[in-house]
């Protein structure tokens, strides 16, 4: 049974405008101890799609279909046990965040707070979920900052967050969504405001955190690069969907779908014959509140044909771990979808 399976997501946003499909009938497990990438756009629902899972979505949004199932136990907010019952719903995730899911945010900044020092707010959060005293939270949350590599953990303990490198801060939010043991992370982009070598670091650690405590992690980020130094499996997410999925080799090395070879086109590269050109992909991403039905990545697809615009394409499977949704690689199906088409209209 996998850790944490998600079975046809979709979380959508009331805005002025309309509805905001933010994530679109998203579905993936995640193993134990496993590192799993989710890499698109801004704007992909990548992060949407995990604050769905931490029940932290802001007050415009909900989850308007599918399961989150966390160790066998559903606990989106659609399950039969919350059903009727917000409350319920909200003491349950109470029960889980930063307890048996823990998260790491971009900006540590946003996370910890400036007025508290930061030995206060890792033994905060440990009293919150596990019963000991004040004494042995304090003695754990040293024991956390000496893991995450904070030189100096006793004396820093009582130091407030100004007082730390960018660095180090991450190093601080890492320790707090480890104080309670969970069994996944999530981290939202942690290396993003990092010079390379803290980001190596900061890499190194999770890695270390991943094979030692068989803790699974899902990376949410843009960067390819991030990816291939720690990821097992990699998700490609475009305008709310799972455009590609596949080991880390199988999306590298053998992408199919547009959208990813755009993506790993677009990476800076030194080969033998010296410096090449950047690629890039044409257009900007979709307006969701404007999507055709077909696939939304078609205005910017160089392989596009006139089925995609109309018809939304269906999975297809390389291998038993390697698949995209693309029309190209589907071409009888997409003949016979034409067809069908094309009959009900001269029916009609």
């Amino acid at each position: 049974m996998p850790l944490l399976e998600i079975r046809n997501l979709s979380v959508e946003f009331k805005t002025r405008g309309g509805i905001v499909k933010a994530v679109r009938d998203v579905s993936y497990s995640v193993e134990d101890g496993e590192l799993l990438g989710v890499v698109g756009e801004s704007g992909s629902g990548k992060s949407v799609g995990m604050l769905a899972i931490m029940g932290l979505l802001a007050s415009n949004g909900r989850v308007a279909s599918g399961r989150i199932l966390f160790d066998g136990e559903d606990i989106s907010p659609l399950a039969p046990a919350f059903a009727g019952n917000p409350k319920a719903y909200e003491e349950k995730m109470k029960s889980i965040r930063g307890n048996r899911i823990g998260m790491i945010f971009q900006d540590p900044m946003t996370f910890l707070n400036p007025v508290l020092r930061v030995g206060t707010q890792l033994t905060e959060g440990i009293l919150c979920h596990e019963k000991c005293s004040r004494e042995e939270a304090k003695n754990r949350a040293i024991s956390l900052m000496k893991q995450v590599g904070i030189p100096s953990a006793e004396e820093r303990f009582r130091q407030y967050p100004f007082e730390f490198s960018g660095g180090m801060r991450q190093r601080i939010v890492i320790a707090s969504a480890l104080a309670c043991r969970p069994r996944l992370i999530i981290a939202d982009e942690p290396t993003t405001a990092l010079d390379v070598t803290v980001q190596a670091q900061i890499l190194d650690l999770l890695r270390d955190i991943a094979r030692e405590q068989n803790t699974a992690i899902i990376m949410i980020t843009h960067d390819l690069g991030v990816v291939a130094q720690l990821c097992e499996r990699v998700n490609i997410m475009y305008a709310g969907q799972i455009v590609e999925r596949g080991t880390l080799d199988e999306i590298f090395y053998e992408p199919h779908h547009p959208y990813t070879r755009g993506l790993l086109q677009s990476v800076c590269t030194h080969g033998a014959a010296g410096r090449q050109g950047l690629s890039s992909i044409p257009g900007t991403p979709p307006d969701l509140l404007k999507l055709n039905t077909g696939c939304a990545f078609m205005p910017r697809c160089a392989q596009a044909m006139k089925i995609c615009k109309d018809y939304m394409p269906v999975p297809h499977a390389f291998s038993t771990s390697h698949c995209d949704v693309c029309w190209n690689d589907c071409r009888e199906a997409a003949d016979r979808v034409v067809a069908a088409a094309a009959a009900q209209e001269s029916e009609g």
